[in-house]
């Protein structure tokens, strides 16, 4: 999902992720619907036990990382299996956890604290963090906004990693190059609409809105 500041990119990851409410439209993930427009125009949603397992159907992953300063990196990524889900083989969630921070290179950083972290890393132990609650979609919001290019690069490389391996992602990003690389489907965003969508050739590379061309324009993409 790309797009100018203020476009609501992020605003439509927040409505998908039951972090606010959607005036009217549907929203459903497979046989489960979140909300859907009702009779007066307005958007209703499904009932409690419908969100939690919609809940579980995905991960989330913030720009400014949202790690518990208090936990110890391991603890970050195994805590939500716990807590969340409810899972009882303690030993199991603590190896996944293990192997989850080997897959995004952190596996000596298990006993270390987020602040002793750099950007570039706390990103990988919150992408860790969502993955351990085994979702089906992931959502990232602007994932490396607040990095140095540096450390920016590491960040999609793992990102294009788990796109290798077939995770389903939306990702909001002003990384244009890395959008054309890895996504299946670009959206173009702009006052709160979606004004153009379709392959990553057609929309940034052969633009038909004029607003998206614009947009482009000035990135010199």
């Amino acid at each position: 999902v790309i797009g100018p500041s203020g476009s609501g990119k992020s605003t439509l990851l927040r409505c998908c992720t039951l972090l606010e409410r959607a005036d009217a439209g549907r929203i459903a993930y497979d046989d489960l619907v979140m909300a859907d427009t009702g009779a007066d125009g307005k958007a209703e949603y499904s009932p409690s036990p419908v969100l939690q397992q919609i809940r579980r159907r995905f991960g989330l992953v913030f720009q400014n990382f949202n790690l518990f300063p208090h936990f110890s990196v391991l603890k970050n990524v195994y805590h939500a299996p716990l807590k969340v889900q409810k899972r009882t083989d303690k030993d199991e969630v603590i190896s996944e956890a293990y192997d989850l921070l080997t897959k995004v290179g952190l596996s000596d950083k298990s006993d270390a604290y987020p602040c002793e972290l750099s950007g570039g890393q706390q990103q990988r132990v919150a992408i860790a963090r969502a993955l351990a609650l085994h979702p089906k979609i992931m959502y990232f919001d602007e994932p490396t906004s607040s990095l140095d290019p540096e450390i920016t690069a590491e960040v999609l490389r793992l990102l294009k990693q788990l796109a290798s391996e077939k995770m389903t992602m939306v990702i909001v990003t002003h990384e244009i190059d890395f959008a054309r690389a890895v996504s299946d489907r670009v959206i173009f965003m702009d006052g709160g609409l979606v004004v153009e969508n379709g392959k990553p050739e057609d929309v940034i590379d052969n633009p038909k809105n004029e607003r998206t061309k614009a947009f482009l324009k000035k990135l010199h993409v």
